[in-house]
């Protein structure tokens, strides 16, 4: 059986493929060797080198791989403006990243970027003019740090190719006052089902449906990651799943997940298992992905299918309050950190890059996880005897 190693696969019976994060950016670069069990080690540790000399700061990209086209050149951004600049950046990034990210990033320079700081020089570009236009933006800080994601990352490969001495973003960031609106907005949009209704839409869908469904519920993978899952990505031995794959709207075939916290080990549970197996006479012996459309028995193309036709309706007949699939994944969330598990658990089921943004994100539920909270020190000090007082200096 040939091993498998994080981030290497065979793309062709004569290639492999690489994938690695550099500059916030996922890439992926072609090798051509035939994948051998020897010829993947080396491809390994070959991919093991580039990430090492990431994390140093001294990867130059276009020395590793002289024919990549994913790599901006100084001699054309010379003199530039910064649409002249993100245009060519973007251009050179689309075949290097996932395609939901580039239609993200796309979105963001087309609409936002070019039109506010088009006009301006690269190599002139400051955090003034910057700021200057972000205080003109009716939006929450999360959104404007979504803004600032491809600016900052553009600006970082100028500075790797040497078209920038700094980028003027890195370690830069620009937040304002949260509003009374923003903050109910932000808190609404985790909306998460309680036990009840998880119970009225299950009952209210087709079998194959109802399988998709709880095994969302208690996997709290995202819809792009379950419809991409395969048998093969099941492990029945040690009741594990492997998430390294996507299926968004906007590809044609599932790719590598954003980041590399999202490729992960997520524990089968009891009740996921559960789906799994009633599951198994559906599509086990079919094309190797798990979920179906049961109208066509063919393979989920992305969650718009999966809303229109099978969750929209569920709901309707459940008579459970519309709210997105995506909200299955704060479900899970929720009632993980409700019941007690320890948050660096929950953020590494849930893909993270860190446990800072399960903490911020979850934080309602995380003052809810232990309901006896406190009555340590309540037994301990409630009746004043043994409550340590402190001495205080006269004038103090």
């Amino acid at each position: 059986m040939v091993r498998k190693y994080t981030g290497v696969k065979a793309r062709s019976e004569s290639s492999i493929q690489i994938a690695f994060t550099f500059q916030g950016i996922r890439c992926r670069e072609t090798i051509h060797l035939k994948p051998t069990t020897s010829n993947l080690k080396r491809a390994a540790n070959h991919r093991s080198s580039i990430i090492h000399e990431i994390s140093l700061g001294i990867f130059d990209y276009a020395a590793v791989f002289p024919n990549s086209t994913h790599a901006v050149k100084k001699e054309d951004c010379d003199g530039q403006s910064v649409e002249e600049f993100l245009r060519v950046w973007l251009k050179q990034k689309r075949s290097n990243i996932a395609s939901s990210t580039y239609d993200g990033y796309k979105t963001i320079v087309m609409s936002q970027l070019i039109p506010a700081l088009g006009d301006h020089s690269v190599e002139m570009l400051g955090t003034k003019e910057v700021r200057e236009w972000l205080s003109t933006l009716d939006c929450t800080n999360k959104r404007i740090k979504n803004i600032l994601s491809p600016l900052r990352t553009a600006l970082g490969v100028a500075v790797q190719d040497g078209i920038l001495e700094n980028n003027i973003l890195k370690g830069w960031s620009y937040t304002r006052k949260e509003t009374l609106a923003q903050r109910k907005k932000r808190k609404a949009s985790l909306d998460p089902f309680s036990i009840l209704e998880q119970s009225s839409i299950l009952e209210a869908l087709p079998e194959q449906g109802n399988n998709l469904m709880q095994f969302a519920f208690w996997t709290g993978m995202r819809t792009s990651e379950l419809v991409a899952l395969t048998w093969a990505d099941i492990g029945w031995i040690d009741n594990t799943i492997n998430v390294d794959k996507g299926l968004t709207q906007a590809a044609d075939e599932p790719e590598i997940t954003k980041t590399e916290a999202g490729e992960r080990i997520i524990k089968l549970l009891k009740p996921a298992r559960l789906a799994l197996e009633r599951q198994r006479r559906h599509t086990q012996l079919a094309d190797g992905v798990i979920f179906h459309n049961p109208r066509t028995n063919t393979p989920w193309e992305g969650d718009q299918a999966i809303r229109k036709t099978l969750w929209k309706p569920a709901l309707r007949k459940a008579k459970v309050r519309y709210r997105k699939p995506y909200q299955t994944r704060h479900t899970y969330a929720s009632m993980m950190i409700s019941s007690g598990e320890q948050i660096g658990w929950v953020s590494k089921q849930l893909g993270h890059a860190s446990i800072t943004i399960t903490t911020t994100t979850y934080a309602t539920w995380l003052s809810d996880a232990d309901p006896d909270a406190g009555s340590k020190a309540e037994s301990i000090f409630s009746d004043g005897s043994s409550v340590p007082l402190l001495e205080i200096e006269q004038g103090s």
